[in-house]
């Protein structure tokens, strides 16, 4: 049997104080999470700017990762995003090569992550049909679509990441 934290996070079993309908989402953001620290080991902090054939850049993809859980999580409580998250969302990819730290990028992307995993945790399972609004438009979504939508766009920004840190380490 291959060990056990070698095995992808869905493989290992399921994670205490999610409720079983929500263990998909979990598994899939702490999936995330383990991939991007890995493949960002030794990145430098200068590459965090470069566009390789004009695709986002890393330092992009990093923040992305964080504001899209952020928001996302945040319109499954019904609540709108506060001007801090706003800003943030405006600011995403408009940073200057000065600007951006790899360690601060990563230590925000876990600690939203962390973040996630509590409100999986506290989220009643018979709120997951109800409506919630995106965005100031308020398109009707579900909070089992939302959080649906934030795992699987965090893995789409994981897989865009990987090429791009690829390419960039040569």
């Amino acid at each position: 049997m291959a060990d056990k934290d070698k095995q992808e996070v869905w493989l290992r079993g399921p994670l205490e104080g999610i409720h079983p309908i929500l263990q998909p989402i979990a598994h899939a953001l702490l999936q995330a999470r383990e991939e991007v620290n890995e493949m960002m080991e030794g990145f430098p902090d200068e590459f965090l700017v470069i566009k390789p054939m004009g695709v986002a850049s890393v330092g992009f993809h990093l923040q992305h990762l964080t504001g899209v859980l952020d928001r996302l999580f945040t319109y499954a409580t019904g609540a709108l995003l506060t001007q801090k998250q706003l800003h943030a969302l405006a600011s995403e990819g408009k940073l200057s090569s000065k600007d951006y730290n790899l360690n601060i990028l990563l230590t925000d992307f876990n600690q939203e992550i962390d973040k996630a995993i509590r409100q999986l945790m506290e989220t009643d399972a018979a709120t997951l049909t109800e409506i919630r609004g995106v965005g100031r438009a308020q398109i009707p979504s579900t909070v089992i679509g939302l959080y649906t939508h934030a795992a699987e766009h965090t893995m789409r920004h994981v897989g865009q990441l990987l090429v791009t840190v690829r390419i960039l380490k040569g």
